[in-house]
């Protein structure tokens, strides 16, 4: 193998790659996007089909990475027990625990939770659907794509998805991550922020509106297909639910159903930050990078 110059500041070769050691190429931080708006689950269908198609097969609820790192998990909050429903707040490490899917949830405010079923069963169960137990207006202003729950923040409106290797504490990587949200009123105050393993932003991407009380999706997919996606911040509309909190005006409430996002893989860097992290962590990215069938590095032959 013969390594040439390229734009980087020395090259040397590691169990048969070409690895950079010093500064390296900023990558082109490209999403392909998937997103769909309307009145009800029929009109964002497709376009959730088709997300799902482009993420691969469904994996197992198992612990491990599956299927070679390749396909999707979703979570659709519909599962979830009773003891873990409102009125009662959802373990943050429940999806990655409980359910091993990779998820752990966070949030700036008072916890994060799903809404009540018709067949739960407990103190202040059933509660009244769509969150209605917080405020009695939310029944009538949100729906589901995916009956019977939905999922919120309580005293924010943001909450982060960071993703680990299923059922572990190993950090990881995803290809792409999406999601249903429903009641999204006005542009810009919705958004899907994706960041790498080191927090650096990948770019934040604004969610379509929808009709008063209708659905939205948005979903991505990085370009280069490289499964470096290691947190999404989620921001939904420009208030947190509330007793007195109502919808409309100039107060935007939106919460979310159905998560779409690529099978959890060891997380690696971003190649502009490989230097940072040494050589066994860089050589491992570089064989990542082959192992997902793209270009090692510029000036390698």
């Amino acid at each position: 193998m013969r390594c040439g110059q390229g734009n980087w500041a020395a090259i040397v070769a590691v169990t048969g790659l070409c690895v950079a050691i010093g500064p390296a190429p900023a990558p082109a931080q490209v999403f392909t996007r998937f997103d769909a708006s309307g009145a009800n689950p029929a009109a964002i269908q497709t376009t959730v089909d088709a997300y799902r198609t482009a993420l691969g097969a469904l994996n197992p609820n198992v612990a491990g990475t599956q299927n070679g790192g390749m396909g999707r998990r979703e979570i659709n909050w519909d599962g979830v027990p009773a003891a873990m429903s409102a009125p009662n707040n959802l373990a943050a490490n429940f999806f990655n625990s409980n359910s091993p899917r990779g998820v752990v949830l966070s949030t700036p405010g008072n916890g994060v939770q799903v809404s009540g079923a018709t067949t739960d069963a407990g103190t202040g169960q059933p509660a009244a659907p769509n969150f209605g137990h917080i405020n009695p207006t939310y029944s009538a202003t949100f729906q589901t794509f995916s009956a019977q729950r939905l999922f919120t923040a309580l005293g924010s409106n943001t909450f982060d998805v960071t993703f680990f290797v299923p059922g572990s504490a190993s950090p990881a990587g995803v290809r792409g991550f999406g999601a249903v949200f429903t009641d999204v009123d006005v542009a810009a105050n919705t958004s899907i922020q994706y960041f790498d393993i080191n927090n650096v932003s990948l770019g934040a991407l604004q969610v379509l509106t929808s009709a008063n009380g209708g659905l939205t999706f948005l979903g991505a997919i990085r370009t280069d297909n490289l499964p470096l996606i290691g947190r999404v911040r989620v921001t939904e509309g420009n208030s947190a639910l509330g007793a007195g909190i109502n919808d409309g005006g100039t107060v935007d409430l939106v919460v979310a159903d159905d998560f779409l996002f690529g099978e959890p893989v060891i997380a690696v860097p971003e190649p502009a930050s490989l230097a940072l992290t040494g050589l066994a962590t860089t050589a491992f990215a570089m064989w990542r990078r082959r192992r997902f069938g793209l270009t090692v590095a510029q000036g390698c032959a």
